[in-house]
């Protein structure tokens, strides 16, 4: 990656920062090593690109590499030493939350709650390495320690450059599933829980993804069951299919390597998001009624032509077995014109000359009448017992409209001990 002096002003323009900051925090050295070189160039030049680099969030991993550089620069950079300056009392205050002495761990615990109220000393605390002593006073026995990390969490969740650090160290599950002795700490939870929510837009989504896809397993694993419950349903498809964020959660109700706690979160995190997708499809239309299937479709209409022999020309062999001597299988009553609207019937009958016998092999008899009246009528009442077959079934045969029905029964059935069956 070269940067040209003359290229710096355009490269800001083409909006390369948003992919050039995650970079920063690349456990590659190489990579790191680019983006921080890249950095270092373009922050040489013009204020207004300067402050462009620290509005896409730069400072926070520079900073944590860079401390000793800075400090060596105290003098040509007096204004951004500013934001160094206030760090000062936050490492030793961090440390003091490791001691033993639990009225120790209060004070330190109280006075970086006040402290974490200053957007510049937020980003200190994460900087420091502070998320993850404050998170295991989430589960301390100590009322009082709960709520004062609690509170400092309230505070860290309101700046974008803290939402990944809380989040891949596990501080969503932490925040969500806390067990707090008070009314309080709870609260400050849960207020901390809506200020992440709120961030998972532009680059913090953006960097978020770039973990879920490329950083180690267990911060992988965390991210992706916090944007299950944190995104907006418009960006699941971006999330979870684009960038196989669901076949991630699968792989952890599947692995044998994974605990129980963490499979039962994957769980809980894919039935939220099922919950959520079809919540989402109710604001919209009928949430009990599958959408209509944007294909038209030709219709009886009337139910008492399935499987009726009256103006029958073809006959479908189900659950049935060919071979050169004889034909067999149960036979079904069908008419042409009615199957036409599947394009795989309509292909049987391309240059079929003579015999009106087709034969269904692989398809149950319960399952084929369903989708035949389906065919006929434009509607069918699916059966939970059938509704996987069934789905199979249309799948097979390229009928849109019948998948959406299958698929809006099996999501209402959906819940945290089955979901792992479902997929």
């Amino acid at each position: 990656m070269v940067v040209y002096k003359n290229k710096k002003l355009q490269i800001v323009e083409c909006n390369v920062l948003p992919t050039l900051v995650p970079m920063l925090q690349s456990k590659d050295p190489t990579i790191h090593y680019e983006a921080v070189g890249s950095i270092g160039v373009m922050v040489h030049s013009s204020p207004n690109i300067k402050k462009d680099i620290l509005l896409a969030g730069a400072l926070q991993p520079v900073f944590v590499y860079l401390v000793p550089a800075v400090l060596r620069a105290k003098e040509k950079q007096p204004f951004y030493l500013i934001h160094i300056a206030q760090r000062g009392p936050i490492p030793p205050l961090l440390d003091m939350l490791k001691s033993p002495d639990a009225r120790l761990q209060e004070m330190s615990a109280f006075a970086l709650g006040r402290l974490a109220q200053d957007s510049h000393n937020q980003a200190g605390i994460t900087s420091n390495r502070g998320v993850e002593p404050l998170l295991n006073l989430l589960i301390s026995n100590n009322a009082l320690l709960q709520c004062n990390a609690a509170f400092v969490f309230y505070y860290l969740a309101d700046n974008e450059d803290n939402v990944a650090d809380i989040i891949k160290a596990g501080g969503f599950q932490r925040l969500k599933a806390g067990c707090f002795e008070n009314e309080q700490a709870r609260e400050c939870a849960a207020k901390a829980l809506e200020r992440l929510e709120e961030k998972m837009q532009g680059r913090v989504l953006k960097h978020l993804i770039y973990l879920m896809c490329f950083a180690e397993e267990g911060v992988q694993r965390h991210v992706a069951i916090a944007l299950a419950y944190l995104c907006s349903p418009h960006d699941h498809k971006t999330i979870f299919i684009d960038n196989n964020g669901l076949e991630l959660l699968m792989g952890l109700l599947e692995s044998p390597d994974v605990k129980q706690k963490q499979k039962g979160d994957a769980s809980a995190a894919l039935y939220h998001l099922a919950v959520k997708a079809s919540s989402f499809v109710s604001l919209i239309g009928d949430g009990d009624a599958a959408p209509p299937s944007p294909i038209p479709q030709m219709y009886f209409g009337e139910e008492e032509y399935v499987n009726n022999p009256m103006f029958s020309d073809v006959t479908l062999l189900v659950e049935g077995e060919a071979s050169t001597a004889i034909i067999f299988g149960r036979i079904f009553y069908a008419h042409r014109y009615c199957l036409l609207s599947s394009d795989i019937f309509r292909t049987m009958f391309d240059g079929r000359i003579g015999s009106k016998d087709i034969v269904i092999t692989n398809i149950k008899w319960d399952v084929f009448e369903l989708m035949m009246r389906y065919i006929y009528t434009g509607s069918v009442d699916v059966n939970l017992d059938l509704a996987h077959d069934l789905l199979r079934a249309a799948d097979q045969y390229l009928l849109e409209g019948l998948k959406r029905i299958c698929e809006n029964a099996i999501v209402q059935d959906i819940s945290v001990e089955n979901v792992s069956l479902m997929y």
